[in-house]
């Protein structure tokens, strides 16, 4: 009797997915066959497929250069997944990525995006067109930037995103470019130069360009700025675990890329589902939801671990004899304890933010015009609004993270001074 995996490589070969050595490949029992297109789809030597959601859509080449593992992932049209490990994530059309990666949970590769080989990503969204070289470890950020494959956003080889601090916590998301501008594909793009780094959790502003070698620490929010080491000795100086002196740019800094995650939401519930067609189907547009939530989730939760971290050193405070803590960090530490369970509650109460809905229609409108005229191309309706709409849409979608920043803030005070 033939095993269910063979029965289903013999499903998969019957309705035209090329499989050429069929014996090599293994597919998991709880795979629906029916989520994967036998229209163009290449599975070579070695692959694996598993997961009861993952969905490989027409066009797709899996394991050309090496042996693939897909489990769970949501892979579009034209995508070719070359060699690696793919867990949770999703693909939309024409992304390519190299030899070696090692891509999971909570990752979005948005169209037309590549990476080169052997690359770790993991919570990480890449909007259209940015690429990344290769020896990279870029985990736990957005990226954005560009307007077309010449003219894109670019990660340098052998660059890494530091996210894990030495109090060990990884509250530490980077928003390089920014979601209300980013999606409307007409920015500066970002450089980040090879053999260098970005120490989250970091902003950065369209148009920067970081220099090979450096190692940059802080956020550059001007537009059209380079960045680069200056020329010096190392020293030494005394290092407290847990002092956080910086605890109010890494808690801003944190609000602010949970809600540009939100408003990304909004684009994807309100914007993406007007392009559902052959190349975005239904199942591919909720892989896409359903890994964004995933990041939203453990944004939140790295956040709620940093609060929860607070509790020692708010306890070990000094305070004055009016019960007020005698430093403006340790009042922040304190206050970012006793609010934590509000902040939390805060975050799940403003997920579905949907902005300013008099913009937000007014924008809808002109996408729907597009359609019209390019058809659910959804690059060449994007990259087709006039320069007032895609204003329009950026107001709208900046309203809904100045609306949670605010709001969050407000619960700790401190943090606006």
């Amino acid at each position: 009797m033939k095993s269910p995996g063979i029965l289903k490589i013999e499903k998969l070969v019957k309705k035209g997915v090329k499989i050429p050595n069929p014996d090599t490949v293994e597919i998991g029992e709880n795979v629906d066959t029916d989520r994967i297109s036998g229209n163009k789809t290449i599975i070579h030597s070695g692959c694996k497929i598993f997961g009861s959601s993952t969905l490989i859509l027409h066009g797709a080449k899996l394991g050309y250069e090496a042996p693939v593992t897909v489990e769970n992932c949501q892979v579009g049209p034209l995508v070719n997944l070359n060699a690696g490990f793919f867990k949770d994530a999703v693909f939309l059309k024409r992304v390519s990525v190299g030899f070696g990666s090692h891509i999971r949970k909570g990752t979005i590769l948005e169209e037309e995006s590549s990476i080169a080989h052997t690359v770790g990503l993991k919570q990480t969204i890449l909007f259209p067109f940015v690429t990344l070289g290769s020896l990279i470890n870029f985990c736990d950020c957005l990226m954005a930037g560009g307007t077309s494959r010449k003219n894109h956003s670019e990660v340098g080889s052998s660059y890494i995103h530091f996210n894990y601090t030495p109090e060990q916590d990884k509250a530490t998301p980077s928003l390089i470019g920014d979601v209300p501008s980013g999606v409307m594909l007409n920015q500066n793009p970002i450089f980040l130069g090879g053999q260098g780094g970005l120490v989250g959790p970091c902003r950065l502003a369209f148009g920067t360009v970081i220099a090979a070698g450096t190692i940059c620490r802080k956020d550059e929010l001007r537009p059209q700025r380079l960045i680069f080491d200056k020329a010096g000795k190392g020293e030494t100086i005394v290092f407290t675990p847990g002092a956080y002196i910086g605890i109010k740019r890494i808690v801003i800094n944190n609000i602010i890329y949970i809600a540009n995650l939100t408003a990304l939401m909004q684009w994807y519930i309100n914007v993406r589902t007007r392009f559902i067609s052959d190349d975005f189907p239904k199942p591919l547009f909720a892989g896409l939801k359903q890994k964004l939530s995933m990041a939203i989730d453990e944004r939140i939760k790295r956040f709620k671990a940093l609060c929860d971290k607070m509790q020692d050193f708010a306890a070990s405070d000094q305070y004055t004899a009016n019960d007020k803590p005698s430093s403006i960090v340790a009042r922040q530490k304190h206050e970012l304890y006793r609010m934590r369970i509000r902040l939390e509650e805060s975050f799940v109460e403003l997920r579905d933010n949907a902005g300013d809905q008099a913009l937000r229609d007014v924008f809808l409108e002109r996408i729907d015009t597009g359609i019209k005229k390019w058809g659910k191309d959804y690059i060449t309706v994007i990259k087709g609004l006039e320069s007032k709409d895609s204003k329009t849409g950026t107001m709208w979608l900046q309203g809904i993270v100045d609306d949670i920043t605010i709001k969050l803030l407000e619960i700790i005070p401190s943090f606006r001074s």
